[in-house]
């Protein structure tokens, strides 16, 4: 059998670097055979060396870009990054509890690569409140996890408590990512009700990890829409980014973007 093509709403800001934000978003599902469509949160001015400029969107296009989408296209699968605002953290509950139990990936963007706040402070807590509830998987980096938690996250040990308190704020599924954890390894630990899973390998010394955080939320959202299960869509999501790095095209004087489409390069 075919693989589904797997509709995959994504509601995000566009990073106009191409690495992150809206721009990965789109390649990763593509590249991973999906439909991308989006609802844009927020034009971003940067680049490899930082965010010079954030303007958002007006909420009401944020909300008329999802439903516009909803009503006529559909979605297997919804997946959240820079929401920006307590408004619009806000509309993206209301969306989700009104697209029919749609699968939801959360990535709560807080602060860009090179530093730079994504998301006001006011909005951590509606993101607690409003959004954790409602995901199907949560894919906190450790200072999200800390942001999110009050918790420290600097070993192995903590990354897991920290998960299991997100699960205890009602995510279903959360994607603790290992990659802010010193070591020479990077484990990235997906937490559930029923037990966890590591994902663990070798760390890629280099500055091209631009995006790394909207690629792998993406590419599981892609596999949820596709029919994986949880643990297919994350094995598939972790290797995909891994090898995204590895092929890294080397652009930029700073946090350089991975290479998308590598996949299609292989031969």
């Amino acid at each position: 059998m075919s693989q589904p093509l797997g509709r995959v709403l994504i509601i995000a800001g566009s990073d106009s670097g191409g690495g992150a934000g809206i721009q990965a978003d789109i390649k990763t599902v593509t590249a991973l055979g999906g439909y991308a469509a989006t609802a844009i949160t927020a034009v971003t001015v940067q680049n490899t060396l930082g965010v010079s400029g954030v303007h958002p969107i007006p909420l009401e296009v944020v909300e008329a870009q999802a439903r516009a989408v909803l009503d006529d296209i559909g979605a297997d699968a919804i997946k959240t990054g820079m929401l920006a605002s307590v408004e619009i953290v806000e509309l993206v509950a209301q969306l989700l509890d009104g697209a029919g139990g749609v699968p939801a990936v959360i990535d709560p963007v807080m602060i860009a690569k090179g530093g730079a706040p994504l998301l006001a402070e006011a909005a951590v807590e509606a993101v607690r409140r409003r959004l954790i509830p409602r995901a199907a998987l949560l894919t906190p980096n450790a200072p999200e996890a800390e942001a999110l938690t009050g918790l420290p996250v600097t070993s192995a040990e903590e990354a897991r408590r920290a998960g299991e308190a997100l699960l205890a704020l009602g995510a279903q599924a959360v994607l603790m990512k290992g990659g802010h954890i010193p070591g020479e390894r990077v484990v990235d630990l997906l937490i559930t009700p029923a037990g966890e899973t590591a994902f663990e390998g070798e760390r890629i010394d280099t500055r091209h990890t631009h995006g790394t955080g909207c690629t792998l939320a993406s590419a599981c959202a892609a596999g949820l829409a596709q029919g994986l299960s949880l643990v297919e869509a994350v094995a598939r999501a972790w290797d995909y980014v891994h090898q995204a790095m590895l092929h890294a095209p080397g652009l930029g004087a700073g946090h350089g973007p991975l290479d998308h489409g590598w996949a299609l390069r292989r031969h």
